[in-house]
């Protein structure tokens, strides 16, 4: 298994870089937004990036913006997000990741209203960027989210994206799962998704709130998860998105799950 860590976009991404790498970790997940790791600032920094995360011995996972819209009704605010959307891929492809997440939009205002139209914007959107991605030679994971987001909460919601997109995989956030579905969910996507699993994002939560706690800080029955992770052989990458302003918890959640994936 490998253990990765975000950046927080609100700072300066090469202070980031190096502060999480001297906590031990196997790679950075760069968050792809402004202000400090919009795509521009990284190319702008690209060399450094690159030299840093050689002597800190980290690989690389891209995450390209969460906070843009591609489900939007209007449509100069879709095409503008699609368009950052792509050319953050195209940065990401520059940069040579192990794999890409894809954090879905969140579909709400009118679209909220009116969620077939919304749905479908935003399926339009992710087929140019799945072709795009394929194009670059990239991996894609695909991240499930939460039930105010009206998109691709449960296990089912999947379904047609994966007939449809071959070569898309899944990144499942435990904590988004958790919310409105309880462990039950989480559990759910490992047994149905057993093959299309890419990346996992890993955070507690008490059922109610996106709360990104420490691992057993909150309600998720995370032995029962890393029996389910044991059950499908899955050996791959893991974020621990642990939002604390002691980052000493991102060790400490990282050391509880690779000691239940270990069964100890």
């Amino acid at each position: 298994m490998r253990y990765g860590v975000m950046n927080s976009p609100q700072r300066p991404l090469m202070e980031e870089v190096e502060a999480l790498g001297a906590m031990g970790f196997d790679y950075l997940e760069i968050t792809m937004d402004a202000p400090h790791a919009h795509h521009e600032a990284i190319l702008a920094q690209k060399a450094a990036l690159l030299k840093a995360l050689a002597r800190l011995k980290l690989d690389l996972v891209c995450h390209l913006p969460t906070f843009v819209s591609t489900a939007d009704l209007t449509d100069r605010l879709r095409e503008a997000s699609l368009e950052e959307m792509l050319l953050s891929l195209q940065a990401a492809a520059q940069l040579q990741p192990l794999k890409v997440v894809l954090h879905p939009s969140f579909i709400q205002g009118l679209g909220a209203m009116l969620p077939d139209l919304a749905r479908q914007h935003a399926m339009v959107g992710m087929e140019k960027l799945l072709k795009e991605a394929d194009h670059l030679k990239l991996i894609v994971c695909v991240e499930n989210l939460f039930p105010r987001s009206h998109s691709l909460v449960r296990p089912e919601d999947f379904d047609l994206l994966f007939q449809k997109f071959p070569n898309a995989r899944l990144t499942l956030d435990t904590g988004h799962a958790h919310i409105g579905g309880g462990t039950q969910r989480i559990v759910a996507f490992i047994e149905r998704f057993a093959g299309r699993i890419g990346h996992l994002h890993a955070s507690d939560n008490f059922g109610h709130n996106d709360d990104h706690l420490p691992i057993g800080a909150g309600t998720i029955d995370f032995p029962a998860v890393a029996q389910a992770l044991k059950q499908i052989g899955y050996d791959d990458t893991i974020t621990l998105e642990v939002f604390s302003r002691d980052r000493d918890y991102l060790r400490i959640s990282r050391d509880k799950l690779a000691a239940m994936l270990a069964g100890r």
